[in-house]
């Protein structure tokens, strides 16, 4: 029998699990902390505290984060991880595998209680949102990663949504939990830059001058985005850790 045209495209894999991984301590010298994609399968994450590696897996803002031992906010690690198929991963399927590390090499445990909070809610500014249709709608969609330059840090958002962005800034940039309140459900291309201040992105960006060219965050979002950052109290559903461990390094 003769097959004509293309062949069948491979199933996507699973991503529920790394297919192998490898946890160290971070070295006390090290600078900067992230968590990013090399090549096709390799995912790696540098310098996270577990408390981090929890607000990034399951997408929260770290003070939305409550209970486990002193050591889960003070011991850094490193994990080298290879991702199952032939395909790169989403940031979403990293996130799942992240999940399943925590829950077998971490010994997780949480539950989960709606509790208020301070919150920065994301709502549209006066004059309207100043946001591009994707130019290429096809791609997987991307918040970041942002540059850090020495007097702004960029961010840019292909074919997102503004409930991508609302969770980016929550567990990466903003010291509160950020909703997505602007009831626009598109996808949009975007670019944002900034001087971030003490309070953004856990304070380790070194002190912006005070005469730097770039605005502030608030400005530049309202600005740039014609979005705001409201600062109100609303309710979150929060992570109680009930049981944790330390991995065994390897």
């Amino acid at each position: 029998m003769v097959v004509t045209g293309l062949a069948a495209q491979a199933p996507r894999p699973k991503f529920d699990a790394f297919e192998v991984a490898t946890i160290k301590v971070t070295e006390p010298d090290f600078r900067g902390r992230y968590i990013q994609m090399q090549g096709t399968n390799r995912f790696i994450e540098r310098a996270y505290t577990v408390k981090l590696m929890i607000a990034a897996a399951y997408d929260l803002n770290s003070k939305t984060i409550s209970g486990g031992p002193a050591w889960m906010n003070d011991d850094h690690y490193d994990i080298d991880a290879v991702t199952p198929g032939a395909v790169r991963p989403t940031h979403d399927e990293q996130m799942a595998m992240l999940r399943g590390l925590l829950s077998e090499r971490f010994g997780l445990k949480f539950h989960r209680e709606q509790k208020e909070f301070s919150i920065y809610a994301l709502e549209i500014a006066r004059g309207g949102p100043k946001l591009r249709p994707p130019a290429a709608p096809d791609v997987p969609p991307a918040v970041g990663p942002g540059v850090v330059y020495p007097q702004h840090l960029a961010l840019p958002g292909r074919n997102a949504t503004l409930g991508e962005l609302a969770s980016l800034l929550q567990r990466a940039i903003m010291d509160r939990p950020v909703v997505d309140r602007t009831g626009l459900t598109g996808r949009y291309d975007f670019d944002l830059d900034w001087a971030p201040d003490e309070t953004q992105v856990g304070g380790e960006l070194p002190k912006v001058p005070v005469d730097a060219p770039a605005a502030p965050l608030f400005e530049a979002i309202q600005k740039q985005l014609g979005l705001k950052l409201e600062a109100t109290r609303g309710q979150v559903a929060a992570l109680v850790v009930d049981g944790v461990k330390r991995p065994v390094a390897n």
